[in-house]
C-alpha cells in the first residue's frame, strides 16, 4: 500500500493506478510529514515537493532525507526554479534522494523502477554551473561534476554508536570499515568499548577502552569531526552516542535464537536506526520483513570485504547519515569497469 502527499498538484496524484492507504492535501512543516510516516508502514510515498513548507530550502529536505526512507520516496518536483536548479538538483542527489521526477508518468515509471545512484549520476555535481537544465519525465540534463573535497567541516561533533541486536552481527568490523571511509571526508575516530577486538585490525589509530575511561577519551579527541563507538553491551557508552546504528544480520537461525528467548527482542528499536548488515535480501524481502516485524529498516547493507580501500556503498549510506560525500567518484569509477560510461 501506498501514501500520497500532495498539494498543488492534488488532482493529478489522486488519479494515479496504485494502492492508496493514506492521503494528505495541504501544506505541511516537515517536522509534521516525518512525526506522521517515520513509524507508518507503506510501500511508496508520493510527495509532491509543494505539500513541504519552505521546500525551496534545501536544509528542509535534508531533514527529511535523514529521518525517511528515500528508497521508497518518490519526489514530485515544482516548475519553478528554486526546485529545478542544477544546484538543487545536485543537493538532492548528495543526501540520497534519488526519485524525483516532474511528471506523472515518470512517477509511475519510478514506482516500478526506482533510480540507483547511476541513474541519477548525471544530475550531481560539486560546483554550480551556469549551465541550464531540462527536466522531462525521467531526464535532466547538467555540468560534469567535480569531487568532495577531503575533511569536510561540520558544526558539531557526532558520537555515533553501532550496536549488534543478533549475535554477531558485525558491529566491530562495521565500525573499522566505515571508519575508513568516513576519514576520507572527516577527521574520524573509532573507539571500541570492553572488548580488544580492534588489535587484529593492526591499525595504531584504533582505540580499546573501558565503560569507564569512555568519557576520558571523548573529552580528550574534541579534534575529531566523528567519534564511531563499537558500543558492545555497554550502557554508559550508549547514553554518550549522539546516535545509534543498530545491526541486525537476517539469517534465519539467528533471528530465530534472538525470538526463542524473547519474542518482544525486536520491540525495543521500532524507533531506531535498524541496519540489516551482511544482507541479500531484496526490496521485496526488506518489505516483507517490515511487515513481519513491526521494524523500518534504515538501512539494507549487503556482505562487505573489510580489505577494500574504497566502498562506495558506504558512501550511500553515509548520506542517509546525513555526511556529506563522494557519491560520485566511486560510482564513476566502478562503472568504467563494467564499461556503463
Amino acid at each position: 500500500m501506498n501514501v500520497i502527499i500532495s498539494n498543488k498538484h492534488n488532482e493529478a496524484l489522486q488519479k494515479l493506478d496504485i494502492d492508496v492507504i493514506k492521503s494528505l492535501n495541504g501544506e505541511f512543516t516537515v517536522d509534521e510529514i516525518i512525526a506522521t510516516f517515520k513509524n507508518f508502514f507503506y510501500q511508496r510515498l508520493i510527495l509532491d515537493i509543494t505539500a513541504i513548507k519552505d521546500y525551496k530550502k534545501i536544509a528542509i529536505l535534508q531533514k527529511l532525507s535523514i529521518s525517511l526512507d528515500m528508497d521508497k520516496t518518490i519526489l514530485l518536483l515544482d516548475d519553478i526554479p528554486e526546485s529545478s536548479s542544477p544546484a538543487y538538483l545536485s543537493d538532492l542527489v548528495s543526501m540520497g534522494i534519488y526519485n524525483f521526477t516532474k511528471s506523472i508518468d515518470g512517477i509511475m515509471y519510478l514506482y516500478e523502477h526506482p533510480n540507483s545512484y547511476r541513474d541519477v549520476a548525471q544530475y550531481h555535481q560539486f560546483e554550480t554551473s551556469a549551465e541550464g537544465v531540462n527536466i522531462s519525465g525521467q531526464g535532466i540534463m547538467m555540468a560534469a561534476t567535480m569531487p568532495v573535497t577531503s575533511h569536510t567541516k561540520q558544526d558539531f561533533q557526532r558520537i555515533i554508536g553501532i550496536k549488534n541486536i543478533t549475535k554477531q552481527s558485525g558491529a566491530t568490523t562495521f565500525t573499522y570499515m566505515l571508519k575508513n571511509q568516513l576519514n576520507k571526508y572527516y577527521k574520524t575516530l573509532a573507539v571500541e568499548v570492553d572488548k580488544g577486538d580492534f588489535i587484529f585490525f593492526r591499525d595504531v589509530s584504533l582505540i580499546s577502552t573501558t565503560s569507564n575511561e569512555l568519557k576520558r577519551v571523548i573529552d580528550k579527541n574534541k579534534k575529531y569531526d566523528v567519534i564511531l563507538i563499537d558500543i558492545n553491551n555497554s550502557d554508559e557508552a550508549k547514553e554518550l552516542c549522539t546516535e545509534v546504528i543498530y545491526l541486525l544480520e537476517p539469517s534465519v537461525i539467528k533471528l530465530n535464537k534472538l525470538m526463542a528467548i524473547n519474542p518482544k527482542a525486536l520491540q525495543p528499536y521500532k524507533n531506531e536506526k535498524v541496519v540489516i548488515n551482511q544482507s541479500l535480501l531484496t526490496p521485496k524481502d526488506i518489505l516483507d520483513f517490515e511487515y513481519e516485524s513491526d521494524l523500518k529498516v534504515f538501512f539494507n547493507m549487503p556482505p562487505l570485504d573489510e580489505r577494500e580501500k574504497s566502498i562506495f556503498i558506504l558512501n550511500k549510506f553515509l548520506t542517509r547519515l546525513g555526511f556529506n560525500v563522494d557519491v560520485e567518484e566511486e560510482e564513476r569509477k566502478k562503472h568504467k569497469l563494467f564499461g556503463w560510461f
